[in-house]
């Protein structure tokens, strides 16, 4: 029997919102797909770059939703923020907090004292996502910063999604200070490596997989990480963003959802498809079904274009179908 691509991992990092649940429901295939890796007894880590709700929070949340999980199998950015600031700065040392009282609890945590004012004399910056974070919280960070306070950002996630559509997320609260000070925060979260590393720690693992739905954050940060990465076709990033990413966002496998993680490896790997062709005229690629067998899997078009694609050219190409099952899986996909 063929390895699946969980096998070889002693920890899954997954990703939240978009990976594992949408909004108020579990992606379709979540829950079995997470079950079968704690029956597996891999280490399931939650990776979140949300720093305004506890560990705690998330994993009730998670338990409510119908997949059970413990506030130790989560891991968010505040956590990973708190940390960077303990190890650079002394015990009880005052740090100015912008963002939710999670993020308060966070510092606390760690033998260091939050405050609100500048006027308290912090001797470091915290920045983590609020709905509550008002100009005088950003005009207190300001005075702080320019007077050589050490800067952690959180994350720098410059939209955050909701169902209204995308809203400021705290990239964009930090592009602010960023602006008003001519400096730059040190960053915990996903793409950058303090919150995946944490979490690999944290579940004494050596051999991780990162799995998300979004190529700057997810996947970007694994390969910053130097990890394999998964990325699912349930959230934000598109067929078509992965057929164009550049190198620093490209992950090995790709699938349509969670399964994957317990189907034989080939069957995700961004690879040559047996049933598929591809073939490349200049910024234009041609794909065509090579078996008379319907229906194909359209995913597994899409790791053909990719495979072709990426050590051929660079951008976004134009996808052409030569044949009625090529059509109907680049309709499926979004492409063409």
């Amino acid at each position: 029997m063929s390895a699946t691509l969980l096998d070889g991992h002693d920890v899954v990092l997954f990703d939240l919102d978009g990976t594992v649940y949408r909004g108020g429901e579990l992606v379709s295939g979540a829950l079995e797909a997470v079950g079968e890796v704690h029956q597996q007894d891999v280490a399931v880590r939650y990776v979140t770059n949300n720093a305004s709700k506890t560990d705690r929070d998330v994993a009730q949340h998670l338990t409510k939703l119908g997949l059970p999980a413990q506030p130790e199998e989560v891991s968010t950015s505040a956590q990973a923020g708190a940390a960077m600031l303990a190890d650079q700065l002394p015990r009880a040392a005052k740090v100015l907090v912008v963002g939710s009282s999670a993020l308060e609890s966070e510092v606390d945590n760690v033998g260091l004292v939050p405050v609100r004012s500048y006027g308290d004399d912090p001797v470091a910056v915290v920045q983590g996502h609020s709905t509550e974070t008002t100009w005088r919280d950003l005009a207190e960070a300001c005075l702080a910063i320019r007077a050589g306070a050490l800067w952690v950002a959180c994350n720098g996630d410059r939209t955050l999604p909701t169902e209204r559509g995308e809203l400021p997320g705290n990239g964009a609260m930090v592009a602010a200070l960023q602006a008003a000070t001519g400096k730059d925060p040190q960053v915990a979260g996903k793409p950058e490596r303090p919150l995946l590393q944490r979490a690999v720690a944290s579940a004494h693992a050596g051999s991780p997989l990162m799995v998300g739905d979004r190529l700057d954050t997810d996947i970007a940060g694994a390969v910053n990480a130097g990890m394999p990465s998964l990325l699912v076709l349930t959230g934000v990033s598109t067929a078509a963003e992965l057929l164009g990413a550049p190198p620093e966002l490209r992950p090995g496998h790709v699938a349509a959802d969670l399964r994957a993680l317990h189907r034989p490896r080939p069957e995700s790997a961004i690879a040559e498809q047996p049933g598929w062709k591809v073939r490349v005229d200049g910024h234009r690629l041609e794909l065509s079904a090579q078996s008379g067998e319907s229906p194909l899997d359209p995913f597994a078009a899409l790791r053909a274009l990719c495979a072709t694609w990426w050590p051929n050219g660079d951008g976004s190409p134009t996808v052409h179908a030569c044949d009625d099952q090529a059509e109907s899986a680049l309709r499926t996909l979004d492409l063409g």
